[in-house]
């Protein structure tokens, strides 16, 4: 794959972390985005390659912001070739016995993130011939009682194909890529399945959609951890 410019949101760690650093290390440009400033900068000072990796403060689910990344990525680096949606969190507790109060925030980043840096993306990645990746779940093709993160996912699985049926009259590509359980940060205590992947096959997952020639639209990629029965 001859080098791209790609941008990342919530890419200070997890699988946003990891995609970024493989991509830097087969010779992209890569802009990260995070919420919290001290742990982009720590991102940043690990990942090296100052050269080739731009890091922007930004919250997913602000449009001035997200708009901001798109128009900052492109001065900087001259153009774009792929985004992806990855900034997402799960609140951990359930429509039946939760906190109403800490919903909102979950809901407007993992469904109107997306639909936000599509928006932005869109007419960037119609000028490269590019890719827009949405990082989904196995929650948004399995249900489970109560679980609000899980409609969230449902909802960016149906995003993903109306954009595609937007996208691809424009020569966009557009791939949803479900993780299953993956050992990351995203469980926040809660207690991670022992047969659980670590984050780096989702990382290879996206860039394989990467480097799909011109004329390849790759929708969907689902990568769950054997022992994982749902």
């Amino acid at each position: 794959m001859s080098s791209k410019t790609v941008l990342i949101t919530g890419a200070t760690s997890g699988i946003g972390a990891h995609t970024a650093r493989l991509l830097l290390d087969r010779g992209h440009r890569v802009a990260v985005t995070g919420r919290d400033e001290s742990k982009l900068k720590a991102f940043l000072d690990e990942a090296g390659h100052p050269d080739r990796l731009l890091g922007l403060v930004a919250d997913a689910a602000d449009w001035p912001a997200t708009e901001s990344v798109v128009t900052r990525t492109v001065e900087h680096f001259g153009a774009l070739d792929a985004a992806v949606a990855n900034a997402g969190f799960m609140t951990g507790d359930s429509i039946g016995a939760g906190d109403p109060a800490s919903w909102a925030p979950m809901v407007l980043t993992n469904v109107l993130g997306p639909a936000l840096l599509a928006h932005a993306a869109l007419p960037h990645l119609e000028a490269t011939g590019g890719r827009l990746v949405l990082v989904g779940s196995v929650a948004g093709l399995k249900n489970s009682p109560g679980n609000l993160y899980s409609a969230t996912k449902w909802a960016v699985t149906g995003l993903a194909e109306n954009l595609r049926l937007h996208a691809t009259t424009r020569g966009v590509g557009v791939t949803l890529v479900n993780p299953g359980m993956i050992d990351t940060a995203f469980w926040q205590g809660a207690g991670v399945p022992p047969f659980a992947l670590p984050p780096q096959p989702i990382a290879e997952a996206i860039r394989f959609a990467l480097d799909q020639p011109a004329g390849v639209d790759l929708n969907t990629l689902t990568v769950r951890p054997m022992g994982q029965p749902v």
